[in-house]
């Protein structure tokens, strides 16, 4: 456990997303304890122990799908239930291959917070500097001309008219969410008249940026910065509905549904992969796969 939530700090530190897996109940005869932990990381690999290599595999399945929308739930892996459902914070699934006890695991998405890149060193910047880390986002003062991480959430330059067509058309190209110019309206326009954009681009730039909430004070510009972020932002989705943006595939042998990964168990068959949950149903199709071809 030690381990697992020592390189938690690591990963939170690269601004790596990742999901912590944590056993909240174990009903015997299960091989997971309340306690254990592992780790979902984006590329489908996992750290620490929650259980045998099926119920692992549907952590990994459940943790992907979270990364892609942020959520967390609680997982009631069972080998009662028929297929999966989704209830309130409560996502269940079928697994045949459980021993017959039942595990519930509380899955929570961590997501690195927002990047935000703020140039300029005038009252505005900085408080764009306070407020920004006081609603959790990370914010930071880069050198000019450094490079664009391709995580930025936004962009916004508070520099006075130093610098800031570079800085703009950089954040452009990059396809940065937010770009944002603090100016008046008509150096605003001057500046984007200036930019070697294409209209398409020129009108991403929010100049003057911040929402029009009457801000008089450096901190109140900065506070109508980030609620023009927050309101120009994707929605989250809506849906009750199990969010597939990950490659899944389904186990010929138990019908568990996996997802599709580097570090998924699979055999070539005819040309194509075919993916399994563990490795007794990769033993299985092996044995013999004329029973399981659909």
């Amino acid at each position: 456990m030690n381990t697992v939530l020592a390189r938690v700090d690591d990963l939170r530190t690269g601004r790596t997303p990742f999901v912590l897996a944590t056993v909240v109940r174990a009903e015997r005869p299960t091989s997971a304890k309340p306690g254990d932990r592992a780790l979902v990381l984006p590329d489908g690999s996992m750290e620490g122990f929650v259980g045998g290599t099926c119920a692992e595999s549907t952590v990994r399945l459940q943790g992907l799908r979270l990364l892609a929308t942020g959520e967390s739930t609680l997982l009631r892996i069972t080998p009662t239930a028929e297929s999966e459902t989704v209830g309130e914070g409560v996502v269940t699934v079928g697994n045949p291959c459980l021993s017959g006890g039942s595990l519930d695991i509380f899955l929570e998405a961590m997501l690195p917070p927002t990047l935000v890149h703020v140039h300029g060193d005038a009252p505005v910047a900085r408080a764009l500097m306070d407020i920004g880390r006081a609603v959790g986002h990370d914010v930071r003062r880069p050198a000019v001309g450094a490079d664009l991480p391709a995580d930025l959430g936004a962009l916004i330059v508070a520099s006075h008219g130093r610098d800031e067509e570079p800085l703009l058309v950089a954040a452009l190209r990059a396809n940065v969410p937010y770009v944002g110019l603090v100016a008046s309206r008509k150096r605003g326009r001057a500046v984007l008249a200036s930019l070697d954009v294409t209209d398409e681009e020129r009108a991403q730039v929010h100049t003057p940026a911040g929402l029009d909430i009457g801000a008089r004070t450096p901190a109140e510009v900065a506070l109508s910065v980030y609620a023009e972020m927050v309101s120009t932002r994707d929605p989250a989705p809506a849906s009750t509905e199990p969010v597939v943006l990950v490659a899944e595939a389904v186990d010929p042998v138990c019908g568990m549904t996996v997802a599709v990964s580097e570090s998924a168990l699979s055999i070539m068959d005819n040309g194509m992969s075919v993916y399994f949950c563990g490795a007794g149903c990769r033993q299985a199709y092996a044995d013999d796969p004329e029973r399981y071809r659909r």
